[in-house]
């Protein structure tokens, strides 16, 4: 009977050691090589989160512009070059470059210090290319960045100003105390009309369509819409996206057309979104 327990026991640990590699594979990514212009990048907070590569906002950025200013202020990453005025601040689903607003679905990350001091800012490697103007691609399992990308338009010169005045609005009307992601999906929503047969292809007119946002009656037009409206107007007009096959929102329990001949899709905040 000792004998068999004992076996027991042996077995038991080899499945156990064999199986803790495996594991520790699947739970930590490997972190590819990543060069800018054919120089080794390293940074000890490198990661990899859903194959998704982070790099550490002011490390990459001192690496591609080396007269680049960094500095925090009020819990934000900063860096400053000229012809740049960049931000990023842990916790937010964007970082912000001279006006435009890049979308990060899972958010900027933090990295701290073995002492527990927040040491960096991690935003996904291609967001921070763009925002720097360089250009990403693999090759052969690496990440490789060149500094000759495509300059980075401002904001002033992206954001069609009647599109962004629209979308600001309704945002703000129909959502303006609901959390940014269920704003974006409130402008997901008007867009994803403009792109469907079954409605108008303007965004004027899926404004205006009789029945729908009612911008006359409610006044919203003459309204000011707050910052995370406005930001989430931008994030829609960058291509973010919440919920792509939305056509109809309300509130949640409410009874309206859209809850009783659709199917809820996905509820953020107060709001239900239908498609």
């Amino acid at each position: 009977m000792r004998r068999h327990l004992l076996a027991l026991t042996l077995c038991l640990t080899l499945m156990v050691g064999a199986a803790g590699p495996a594991y520790a594979e699947e739970t930590e990514p490997s972190v590819p090589q990543i060069y800018i212009d054919g120089v080794l990048y390293e940074h000890p907070y490198t990661t990899v989160v859903d194959q998704v590569t982070y790099v550490s906002v002011h490390a990459m950025s001192k690496a591609l512009l080396p007269e680049a200013s960094l500095s925090w202020e009020h819990g934000f990453a900063l860096v400053q070059a000229e012809g740049l005025e960049l931000s990023a601040r842990p916790g937010n689903i964007y970082l912000c470059a001279n006006g435009r607003y890049l979308y990060i679905p899972d958010g900027v990350r933090s990295a701290f210090n073995q002492e527990g001091v927040l040491v960096s800012a991690l935003v996904p490697v291609r967001t921070l290319a763009t925002a720097l103007s360089a250009a990403v691609a693999w090759e052969d399992g690496a990440v490789q960045i060149s500094s000759q990308g495509e300059p980075l338009v401002s904001g002033d010169e992206f954001y069609d100003p009647d599109a962004l005045f629209l979308l600001s609005h309704i945002i703000y009307n129909e959502s303006g105390n609901q959390p940014l992601k269920g704003k974006i999906a409130v402008g997901n929503v008007l867009l994803n009309r403009v792109r469907h047969p079954s409605f108008p292809d303007t965004l004027y007119d899926v404004v205006y369509q009789p029945g729908q946002f009612y911008p006359e009656r409610t006044g919203c037009m003459q309204k000011t819409p707050n910052s995370g409206s406005i930001i989430a107007a931008k994030l829609c007009l960058e291509g973010a996206v919440v919920t792509a096959n939305s056509y109809w929102f309300n509130g949640v329990g409410r009874s309206c057309w859209a809850s009783q001949h659709k199917t809820c899709l996905l509820v953020i905040g107060g709001h239900a979104f239908y498609g």
